[in-house]
């Protein structure tokens, strides 16, 4: 994914048809360790181990939807540092899907069947969002990332006291976002007009929802 810097823009969309397959039907791997891992696998009752895989599929279909809104916005960026930035915290996404999808396997659970779905929307959001131009592609960014951070402490909260192995995780990935929303500020974002703030956090109330089953 590096090397979407480089190429013209069709290349960079056939890149991120690549990406889109790696994601939705590979096995993505970390670049850093799983901050999970040096945490106790706690063996939870039949209700908290649903409880738990349902909110870290809901995480891991937000890693999906990371990748592809990042990927789409990379895709169209006009500027070259804007589209390394993009390419960046796109990396630090596809540690977040690695850890998530980790974790749902050690929970006896999968991914959500409409990752492919989730994926190729939020392509086009991003896509479009970074038409608008550089300065919107990055409010785009600090907007998303500070909802996920809302919706990553509602899940610390919401998590079995004794899943230290996900509430681990989950806390690495709220100080990625945070850190990736500080930087979009201070590269130019421009704040979102009304009403996409509203309809972001709509869109991702139905994500939510259907993602913790589905």
């Amino acid at each position: 994914m590096e090397t979407l810097r480089h190429l013209t823009p069709l290349d960079r969309l056939l890149a991120g048809a690549q990406n889109a397959l790696e994601t939705v039907l590979g096995r993505p791997v970390a670049e850093r360790p799983n901050p999970g891992q040096p945490q106790p696998d706690v063996v939870m009752d039949e209700a908290g181990r649903r409880h738990a895989a349902g909110l870290m599929r809901i995480n891991h279909v937000g890693e999906v939807c990371a990748q592809a809104l990042y990927v789409g916005q990379a895709t169209v960026a006009r500027d070259p540092a804007t589209r390394a930035q993009l390419l960046h915290a796109a990396q630090e996404e596809t540690d977040h899907l690695a850890w998530c999808a980790d974790r749902l396997a050690e929970l006896d659970s999968r991914p959500s069947l409409l990752n492919p779905f989730w994926y190729g929307g939020s392509f086009a959001i991003g896509a479009l969002a970074g038409l608008r131009g550089d300065g919107w592609n990055l409010g785009f960014v600090v907007e998303t990332e500070r909802q996920v951070e809302a919706h990553l402490d509602e899940h610390l909260e919401d998590l079995p006291a004794e899943d230290l192995r996900s509430r681990a995780i989950l806390t690495q990935m709220k100080m990625d976002e945070a850190r990736h929303a500080d930087q979009a500020e201070a590269a130019g974002a421009r704040t979102l007009p009304f009403p996409i703030p509203g309809v972001m956090s709509m869109a991702s109330k139905v994500m939510k929802t259907v993602a913790y089953r589905i």
